[in-house]
């Protein structure tokens, strides 16, 4: 219980408070549900709480989803660099389809900003381009916003749809014990946690945007700027040539608790994790942030994970390979109601969005 109160006490210091959040969240559900359609032409496919929802357009799943980049967006700000930032809207999109089986087709943009500045949205543009082209996909349209009295910088945000057959939906539903997971590097932070981030970095420690860290190799700025992984080639291969896919995860807020997103009662033990990046390790030092909460916030290094039956494993491994990612089996599923994740090495186990300790 302390755990659970130290880091709701963080995230309310840095500016987001998870129970709120999730209260609000709950009424939105309760009333969305009810446009519905019960069948026919626009049934939904899946509950509330899946990485991204399908729709029956005429016996096609048309996959929908829609996600943002977060204040990272202020980082762009403080580099006055933008050309990278529309990849991590591209990826935290089409990464999201990709976890209910879908081929990533298009996407829209909805850019807000404080005020009109025709360098900063060539360069968002030129972020987008390259993470439409990383995943093959269009960007159909958008919405550009001029808000002055309600943003400050920018923000930017899209809604990305797929295809996948109603009987290939990728949910876990049959899921087993014994079942591998697989994990795939995240590229660092990208684009989750950075609230608490900021206010480690910048509020607590007193360090700049263009502060050294012997750790990173770089400045600051340039390691939290660094783009969102798009997984889209590597993942629609798994899914062309392994056909024991059980469940894919994108490891974005919440950490490895997005593993257990799944329909089948089974939790997950990953005793076999990657180490971290070095700027996990700065934020857990300089923020004073406990085990636990830095697993709860951040992707601690793992930024997308397969599970698939265990006589899969290697052919997956291979497949990943062959795109230059150096993934590794980092767990299994276990038999488990309450769909937990148990972190040996860490010594915590965890469900919904808290870790505590084992």
């Amino acid at each position: 219980m302390a755990t659970r109160n130290i880091a709701e006490d963080q995230h309310k210091a840095a500016g987001v408070d998870i129970a709120e959040a999730d209260a609000g969240l709950n009424n939105i559900v309760s009333r969305i549900v009810g446009t519905w359609p019960k069948s026919g032409l626009g049934a939904v496919q899946l509950p509330i709480g899946y990485f991204a929802n399908v729709i029956d357009i005429g016996g096609t799943g048309l996959a929908i989803t829609t996600d943002g980049v977060g204040s990272k967006a202020m980082i762009a700000d403080m580099m006055r660099k933008y050309d990278t930032i529309g990849i991590d809207c591209i990826a935290m999109n089409v990464n999201d389809l990709l976890c209910v089986g879908a081929r990533p087709m298009s996407l829209v943009d909805y850019i807000a900003v404080e005020k009109a500045d025709a360098a900063m949205m060539d360069g968002i543009a030129i972020g987008l381009a390259e993470g439409a082209r990383q995943s093959n996909i269009s960007i159909t349209g958008g919405e550009i916003s001029q808000l002055r009295d309600v943003v400050r910088g920018f923000d930017l945000v899209g809604t990305a749809v797929g295809t996948v057959a109603l009987d290939r939906i990728i949910v876990g539903r049959d899921l087993q014990p014994g079942d591998r997971v697989i994990g795939i590097p995240s590229s660092g932070i990208h684009s989750n946690g950075m609230t608490l981030t900021r206010r480690v970095f910048f509020e607590q420690a007193g360090a700049k945007i263009d502060t050294h860290f012997a750790e990173l190799g770089c400045s600051l700025g340039e390691e939290l700027l660094r783009p969102t992984i798009i997984y889209v080639p590597e993942i629609l291969d798994v899914l062309a040539e392994v056909s024991s896919v059980k469940a894919l995860s994108h490891i974005t807020g919440d950490g490895l608790l997005n593993v257990p997103r799944v329909a089948a009662e089974i939790g997950f033990v990953i005793e076999d994790l990657p180490p971290p990046p070095p700027l996990f390790g700065l934020i857990e030092k300089l923020g004073g942030i406990s085990r636990a909460e830095m697993f709860e916030v951040y992707n601690m290094g793992v930024g997308f994970c397969v599970t698939v039956a265990e006589g899969d494993a290697d052919r997956t491994l291979a497949i990943l390979a062959r795109h230059g990612r150096k993934a590794s089996v980092i767990g299994h599923a276990v038999a488990d109601p309450s769909r937990s994740v148990q972190l040996p090495r860490e010594k915590l186990v965890g469900t919904g969005k808290r870790f505590r300790p084992a």
